[in-house]
């Protein structure tokens, strides 16, 4: 008699990892994107405040505010370590299912999701508060960018948290 042990493939490390790097790819559009906050003849980015005049765009650095330096530095902080998140999950990955690293790498994107949700709240609130615009404006397509990595880095946060070894281990 043969004893043949039928193994389930659920491929929840391989849509986490996906995940992390869909966000990891949306934070760096989102970092570079020239429009978080758009009016008629206004742009505000993480780099840089653009107002147009009748001779064209006139540009300055947003660096020298304290909100806008401490949003960039929390959003690159959690583009970082969604960078190392994916760097371990992918070496594990490839090397064969380590639950142990696996947990690691969800730590780390709670970690990184938090700090992006830190940033992409204080963002709009001292953006207001220091009324830069007093006419209608809009956060645009790179604040949208950077809650869709957050929410991609929660994703491959809590896909990574599942214990597949549950269902693949009969002695268990």
């Amino acid at each position: 008699m043969s004893s043949e042990r039928l193994s389930v493939f659920r491929p929840f490390q391989l849509i986490a990892l996906c995940c992390v790097f869909i966000a990891l790819a949306l934070d760096v559009v989102a970092v570079l994107s020239p429009a978080w906050v758009t009016s008629d003849h206004f742009s505000l980015s993480l780099w840089e405040a653009c107002r147009q005049a009748l001779d064209g765009w006139h540009c300055l650095s947003t660096l020298r505010t304290d909100w806008q330096v401490a949003a960039l530095v929390l959003i690159l902080a959690g583009a970082t370590i969604t960078l190392l998140a994916f760097l371990v999950s992918l070496t594990w990955f490839c090397r064969g299912a380590y639950r142990q690293y696996y947990r690691i790498a969800a730590l780390l994107l709670f970690a990184a999701a938090v700090l992006q949700v830190c940033a992409l709240i204080l963002y709009p609130i001292k953006f207001i508060d220091s009324s830069m615009l007093k006419t209608y404006h809009e956060f645009s397509w790179g604040y949208g960018l950077a809650w869709g990595a957050a929410i991609f880095m929660l994703g491959g946060a809590i896909l990574f948290c599942l214990r597949t070894d549950l269902y693949e281990d009969p002695y268990y």
